[in-house]
């Protein structure tokens, strides 16, 4: 795995926001839909950028801006152009005073839509509208905003994804989403290979000959059960001098760094989604971090007799399993008959030689 597999092997589009944009000046679109990460690319003509609190971008053709949620900003034909409409969480778009303009808006054809069909302004967009879509390490390295210009880079990945947006055929959501996928790719490595692109600290790191091969080590082999001992041992050098090189050019010792590079996905992402070599489900010597204590064997025992009283039957409804059943008899069994003697004990106490009030009366 080289420096860059590991940070762009997040981007998982599922069923992401697609739109060709056709306008005529003048025009500017308020964007708020709170997207953790939004691609847009000119097809001709031009536009602004405009970020919140931000410098104004111009996109000219072939030019992709890359912006970083969930912050605010508008896209217009000119900085000073005022909103004309709202994009909202969901795609729900209104006018900047509230109404709402779903029936309004005029569509150009599938995934289509402006407010002229010959405009002169053709734009592409792509939202990845969920934040488990994109890995938090690669948010957390990238700008709230970043453009590639055209002469940046040499791909067709633009030219296709415009044909392919226009069609309506089965599975084009998935064509779509996975050529959504590549091209944000794309334009990432170019971008990180560029002089102002901030890489982290980690990436740089990579042409140190020390670090470097132990990062490889870490990316290459997450799953192993790392200590700094055996990853000093594996690249030649003490631990202390490993450690010390190490947090010095990454900024964070060996084993946080890999803690960290084993959990950069959200908790409600599915574990297919990570890479094959980070799962750890059903590899030896290993175990996920966990920041809570790790549960007891009678809470562990508990979890797994609760989870067997919920198991669905042929007919919808859930029904007690027959180990959980078993569990209930063999409790009921061995505790009614000691509560049982228990009873009689406490009677026959409470009473001269054990015999019942009637008795000892008498």
């Amino acid at each position: 795995m080289d420096a860059l597999v590991g940070l762009l092997d997040g981007p998982r589009a599922r069923g992401a926001f697609l739109l060709r944009s056709v306008m005529s000046p003048p025009w500017s679109l308020r964007i708020q839909d709170r997207a953790p990460l939004s691609l847009m690319a000119m097809l001709r003509g031009e536009a602004w950028v405009v970020p919140d609190g931000g410098e104004a971008v111009r996109l000219r053709p072939g030019d992709v801006a890359v912006v970083r949620g969930p912050e605010p900003y508008t896209v217009a034909d000119d900085p000073a152009t005022p909103p004309q409409a709202v994009i909202h969480p969901g795609q729900h778009c209104t006018t900047p005073d509230g109404q709402d303009l779903t029936e309004a808006m005029t569509w150009l054809g599938v995934r289509t839509w402006g407010n002229d069909p010959d405009g002169s302004a053709m734009m592409l967009s792509g939202t990845y509208q969920l934040s488990g879509e994109i890995s938090r390490r690669l948010l957390g390295v990238l700008p709230a905003m970043l453009v590639l210009p055209d002469d940046a880079w040499d791909s067709p990945l633009i030219a296709l994804l415009g044909d392919e947006i226009a069609k309506d055929e089965p599975g084009q959501e998935l064509v779509l989403d996975r050529l959504l996928d590549l091209l944000l790719i794309a334009v990432l490595r170019a971008w990180f290979s560029r002089p102002e692109a901030e890489a982290p600290a980690w990436y740089q790191a990579y042409s140190d000959p020390l670090v470097g091969r132990a990062l490889r080590m870490l990316h290459n082999n997450p799953a192993r059960p790392w200590t700094v001992a055996t990853l000093a041992a594996e690249v030649g050098v003490s631990r202390a001098a490993l450690a010390r090189r190490f947090t010095e050019l990454v900024g964070e010792p060996p084993m946080a760094f890999l803690t960290g590079w084993r959990w950069p996905w959200p908790p409600t992402c599915c574990a297919s989604r990570m890479p094959p070599s980070a799962r750890w489900p059903g590899r030896s010597g290993t175990a996920a971090p966990s920041r809570s204590a790790p549960p007891s064997s009678a809470s562990a025992a508990s979890a797994r007799g609760s989870t067997a009283l919920a198991r669905p039957g042929a007919d919808g409804r859930y029904r007690r399993s027959s180990r959980s059943r078993f569990l209930a008899w063999n409790s009921s069994s061995v505790t009614a008959p000691r509560s049982r003697r228990s009873a009689r004990r406490s009677r026959s106490e409470r009473t001269p030689g054990g015999l019942s009030g009637a008795a000892a009366a008498a």
